[in-house]
């Protein structure tokens, strides 16, 4: 049986719905009326404005802007803070989106890049409907703001790569090594989730964990025999997962950013939960009840 966790993971990875937040968060810092943002598409690497809060029309709704091109093109070529203190006269920037911009009577208007690895993957826009100068602190706002998002993408970019270890592994289920690498992903994507802000992305990949673990439990049972039901909290779940990697339980407290001494409380209740009396007749418990793959 092959598992794909694509199939369960999809546009929540793209970083999107933190643009929302992000907004929001340089709105309330600066008080400006209008805040857009867009990601960089990786074809043909273009900015697309997706998300506009504060805006009276939906002229830039979906604008594409071509990397050089007018404020928010010249920031992604320049990979810097840019902004303008009247958009349609300005001499710094060219002006392909004039109409766009006049539309929505933007005239002072601030672009800060969110930069991943040395590579700019969205920016942040922030307006006003009057020429006139935006200072430090808005520029600085604006900055904390892109600084949050890019922590975001930062993590969904793991996400991404955990869920891709997952997949060849499962094409070869009679492979030991492969349901070592599947556990492992496994056990990193469970420490992973709690990080994450965005609530459809973490439920989507407690979902591909729980598929996982379910495939695990249809490995390694025999036919008829489906095993215990057992009820586990969440968080013994993850400390499970990482005993199950080898973890001691100062390096799973560490992963799971708990202490110690909460992370032994864990493991003592599943113990007892699974009736268990070593960590590793735990680890095996949980699998066979198909809470671990």
């Amino acid at each position: 049986m092959a598992l794909d966790p694509s199939d369960s993971v999809g546009p929540a990875l793209s970083g999107r719905t933190d643009l929302h937040g992000a907004l929001h968060r340089l709105r309330q810092a600066t008080g400006l009326p209008l805040a857009f943002a867009g990601l960089v598409e990786p074809e043909p690497g273009r900015l697309r404005i997706s998300e506009l809060q504060g805006n009276r029309t939906t002229a830039l709704q979906g604008l594409a802007v071509r990397s050089g091109n007018g404020l928010g093109g010249k920031t992604v070529a320049l990979a810097r803070p840019c902004w303008v203190t009247d958009y349609s006269v300005s001499r710094q920037i060219s002006h392909e989106y004039d109409a766009a911009v006049a539309a929505e009577g933007i005239r002072s208007v601030l672009a800060v890049p969110v930069v991943v690895r040395r590579q700019v993957r969205g920016v942040l826009y922030g307006a006003l409907r009057a020429a006139q100068p935006l200072g430090e602190r808005v520029v600085g706002a604006a900055l904390e703001a892109a600084r949050d998002m890019e922590q975001s993408l930062v993590v969904r970019d793991e996400a991404r790569t955990l869920l891709a270890a997952t997949r060849a592994p499962l094409e070869h289920e009679g492979s030991p090594g492969a349901w070592e690498e599947v556990r492992e992903a496994h056990g990193a994507l469970r420490a992973l989730a709690p990080r994450i802000d965005d609530p459809e992305l973490r439920a989507e990949l407690l979902r591909v964990c729980g598929r996982l673990a379910g495939a695990g439990a249809r490995s390694a049972t025999p036919a008829g025999d489906a095993g215990e039901k057992v009820a586990l909290t969440p968080r013994e779940v993850d400390v499970l997962a990482c005993v199950g990697m080898g973890a001691t339980n100062a390096v799973a407290a560490e992963r799971l950013g708990l202490r110690p001494e909460t992370v032994k409380a864990y493991l003592r209740s599943a113990m007892r939960k699974l009736g268990a009396r070593t960590r590793l007749e735990a680890v095996v418990a949980a699998r066979r009840a198909g809470l671990l793959p």
